[in-house]
């Protein structure tokens, strides 16, 4: 599990995080979601440990993010961010081998290729496997990306905003994917969404930011209200329900 202890960030005088403390327990799927500026990319940052903790401690398995050696965390956890520079002259497949580095180091082997093979089919990029990356859309690029982390084969899976660039077909199935990820593999998932729809869906919790601060916790049910959704995002969404789920209504 990822256990975040009293975890605040500032820049200058701008509190980003103030006094974070959740635990994310092992396996399924976690969403972050709440409105732009809440802190949750920052969050999610300090737990893959790409930018240093100012006070607070966050272990995951109880290893310490903070003092535990990269070549131990990266056989631990993954990492997609939002923001990716990538070389235009790599392949797709190349990209995805990019994954198996901590483990192989460069040099893949047979079972990094099984495994390469393996994430290209999962994310549906198997057609574009020999394509460049600068010839692809921006969705087209998300999945390899998603698929590069994946390969990875870690425990944790941090996602920050994965359906960027996505249609809804590619959303979807996505989602879907990553799902049963979750549920035949035991990966942990914690993904910033947008889209509370998506989190409502696929998501056993979610944790709701506003502020630098976690205003909500709790299953998609408990938190997919027009009251709580008030809460997070300050105006009232309509709320109904389709199929047994809560379905929120943002543009009526």
């Amino acid at each position: 599990m990822i256990e975040i202890n009293g975890v605040s960030l500032a820049y200058d005088v701008t509190n980003i995080l103030s006094d974070i403390s959740v635990t994310i327990p092992k396996g399924g799927v976690t969403a972050l979601i709440g409105p732009n500026g809440a802190g949750k990319s920052s969050l999610l940052a300090l737990v893959a440990r790409l930018q240093p903790l100012q006070s607070g401690a966050i272990t995951m398995d109880g290893l310490s993010v903070a003092s535990t050696p990269g070549k131990v965390l990266a056989k631990k956890m993954a990492i997609l961010r939002q923001d990716n520079h990538l070389g235009s002259r790599l392949t797709v497949r190349e990209l995805v081998g990019f994954g198996r580095f901590p483990h192989s180091r460069g040099h893949l082997t047979a079972e990094d290729r099984k495994v390469v093979d393996e994430a290209l089919m999962l994310f549906d990029l198997d057609d574009l496997s020999g394509r460049f990356l600068e010839t692809l859309s921006g969705g087209q690029r998300q999945r390899a990306l998603v698929a590069m982390a994946y390969c990875q084969d870690t425990d944790y899976l941090l996602l920050d905003e994965p359906l960027n660039n996505l249609d809804m077909y590619f959303a979807r199935d996505l989602m879907r994917s990553l799902r049963r990820i979750a549920d035949e593999r035991g990966k942990t998932i914690v993904i910033v969404l947008h889209d509370i729809n998506y989190a409502g869906t696929f998501a056993d919790r979610i944790l709701a930011m506003r502020n630098g601060r976690i205003v909500a916790d709790g299953r998609p049910d408990e938190l997919i209200t027009t009251d709580m959704l008030n809460t997070i995002y300050g105006f009232e969404i309509p709320v109904t329900t389709i199929d047994g789920r809560p379905v929120a209504l943002p543009f009526r």
